[in-house]
């Protein structure tokens, strides 16, 4: 397992100066956020996929390590950023699913186009477990991984806060996780300091462990719950925390 922190951490500056901002705060990957509204529009991107990608050659060091979408995109332009994950090296794309009450068939028809195009330039496709959409529940998250080849879960414990139950929805989902969010949350309040929360780190990252995962644990503050300069510190002290479990 590595360390790594999304440039979501920083989503209401420009683009730029959220990935300066990661590498002075010492990590040395860095999963990119993508929203329409947002520092960073993936339709900026494909637009111009070998212009991004010169650009990120030239002003950071940092190594990126997966793309999350905001939101759905069509399917044109994910096939654009697939091969623009192939250029750049990075191996994973996070994407939401659709709003709960969506009828599960038109999900998984939507997530195989997803994987197939994916898969044509070597990327694997990970489900975001969010509230209000079809993989909140960890079950469904799984069985739609078991309706689509190649689909993985991105994991988001700030969804799983009770302890009684966090280790069977690690056991659960570790089959298929491809991707860790990581932020301090109660189950009142999606993201709180660190050490005010009741996500046990300690706990999540061993039985990830057992089950062999060994890919990025990447740090999400959420801008509009968390003022900057508490994000700053935030995101100091959970790469020290996180580094000090591995």
């Amino acid at each position: 397992m590595y360390v790594a922190a999304s440039t979501r951490c920083f989503g209401d500056l420009d683009y730029w100066q959220s990935l300066t901002l990661i590498s002075d705060h010492e990590f040395d990957k860095v999963e990119i956020y993508l929203d329409e509204t947002g520092a960073l529009a993936p339709s900026q991107i494909t637009s111009d996929p070998n212009h991004f990608y010169h650009q990120m050659r030239e002003k950071t060091r940092l190594a990126p390590i997966a793309f999350t979408l905001a939101h759905e995109i069509p399917i044109e332009q994910f096939e654009k950023l697939c091969s623009l994950s192939k250029l750049m090296q990075v191996t994973q794309v996070n994407v939401a699913t659709s709003p709960v009450g969506t009828p599960f068939n038109s999900e998984i028809d939507r997530l195989k186009a997803m994987a197939r195009a994916a898969a044509t330039e070597g990327i694997r496709v990970g489900i975001r477990t969010e509230a209000g959409t079809l993989s909140a529940d960890a079950h469904t998250a799984v069985e739609l991984c078991q309706a689509v080849s190649g689909l993985g879960i991105a994991f988001d414990p700030s969804y799983f806060v009770d302890p009684e139950k966090i280790d069977q929805i690690v056991d659960l989902v570790a089959k298929y996780t491809m991707h860790v969010f990581l932020r301090d949350s109660t189950r009142e309040q999606l993201q709180v300091q660190v050490g005010l929360g009741e996500v046990d780190y300690g706990r999540i990252i061993s039985q990830l462990e057992k089950h062999r995962y060994s890919r990025a644990l990447s740090v999400e503050l959420l801008p509009n719950l968390m003022d900057q300069e508490q994000r700053t510190l935030e995101l100091r002290k959970l790469r020290m925390l996180i580094d000090s479990l591995l």
